[in-house]
């Protein structure tokens, strides 16, 4: 009987048909295992790699594949670094006008407080803060820095609630934000006159209110030309800016906590009382304060409004035009020093309570 032999080349096979070692689906040599054409694996004991062992011809498998090479990694490039100097020159503008015109003009008023009028050093002048129309003009500026700062900030802070329920980018709270950002710095002349024809002596809200009600708001005199009528003007734009101020710190408190509280059985009232208004008092007091210094500075729309002292920047006006304290030089000089101590103590506690109140903000 005679036997099929195999193609004479030893290394070919047709699918389905027992190859050489007697397994169906792999040619291959006697005793060695056979593996499926279509998976590529290496048999036990052979490299890993792909290829076919020696003496073995996998054709059609993916173990005839030739390894492909591992991918070289690439270095990253080290990120450029700027050179400090040329950092630094982009603030030299700033610092220029810094310089000039606040740094220059702050040494030279508060040094002339200490120097007589040959340019001599003394310490008599400081004397000035025992005068009574000194005094008195510390106690006006403060009493009406004050007074508004506490109204702005309690009217702003309740702006700010009611600005909180509406959406950021709404309409409403666009134009709120803007007509604050504009409002906050309108002061000066403008305003001045925006008051005289509002609440003068003949304004239109004061006619309107003699002919409707019968009530003059100028019966004990001009109110709006003294020093508690100034109130009303200072808090139009302390308003605003505690919005301005205000706003990021209630924007801070997130819906979190009271969904957290109310799921522990806290109250609306527990919430604000042990959450909240803790978290917001550090941004308020520093916020009150804020207003505080602004008044305080703010000379423009006084000096539109009254024309002798009561407040300190009115008295350094006045000093500077003509000394009306016998025995003493260079009074405006020891005002203006006393000025800047009281400002360097509010912004300094304005800047631990921002610093605070920053943490939650974060």
């Amino acid at each position: 009987m005679t036997t099929a032999s195999a193609p004479s080349s030893g290394n070919a096979f047709v699918p389905g048909q027992p190859g050489p070692a007697g397994q169906p689906g792999q040619a291959g040599q006697a005793g060695q295992p056979p593996v499926p054409a279509a998976t590529g694996i290496a048999p036990a004991g052979s490299s890993a790699t792909g290829v076919a062992p020696a003496g073995s011809a996998a054709v059609g498998s993916v173990a005839d594949a030739a390894p492909s090479p591992a991918p070289t990694p690439q270095r990253r490039r080290a990120p450029s670094r700027r050179r400090p100097g040329v950092a630094w020159l982009g603030l030299t503008p700033f610092a220029a006008y810094v310089l000039l015109f606040l740094a220059v003009p702050a040494v030279i008023a508060v040094g002339s407080g200490f120097t007589t009028g040959d340019g001599a050093f003394t310490l008599a002048n400081l004397a000035a803060f025992r005068d009574p129309s000194v005094l008195r003009a510390f106690g006006g500026s403060f009493g009406l820095s004050a007074v508004s700062a506490v109204i702005g900030a309690v009217i702003g802070a309740l702006v700010c609630w009611a600005l909180s329920a509406l959406r950021p980018d709404g309409l409403v709270r666009s134009m709120i934000d803007s007509a604050a950002s504009v409002l906050a710095q309108f002061g000066g002349v403008m305003l001045a006159f925006a008051f005289i024809a509002t609440i003068g002596a003949q304004g239109l809200v004061t006619t309107w209110l003699v002919s409707a009600f019968g009530l003059d708001l100028n019966a004990d005199g001009a109110f709006l030309y003294t020093v508690p009528g100034l109130v009303i003007p200072y808090v139009y734009f302390q308003v605003p800016l505690m919005v301005l101020t205000f706003m990021p710190a209630l924007e801070g408190v997130r819906s979190q906590w009271g969904e957290a509280a109310a799921t522990l059985g806290a109250s609306r009232a527990t919430y604000w009382r042990r959450i909240a208004l803790p978290v917001l008092a550090p941004a308020f007091w520093g916020s009150l304060l804020l207003l505080f210094a602004n008044a305080f500075s703010s000379f423009a729309t006084a000096a539109a409004l009254i024309s002798q002292g009561g407040i300190v920047p009115l008295t350094i006006r006045t000093q500077l035009t003509s000394e009306t304290i016998i025995g003493l030089q260079n009074v405006a000089g020891v005002l203006a020093l006393g000025m800047v101590v009281v400002m360097a103590v509010v912004m300094g506690a304005y800047s631990l309570l921002q610093r605070r109140a920053a943490r939650w903000q974060r």
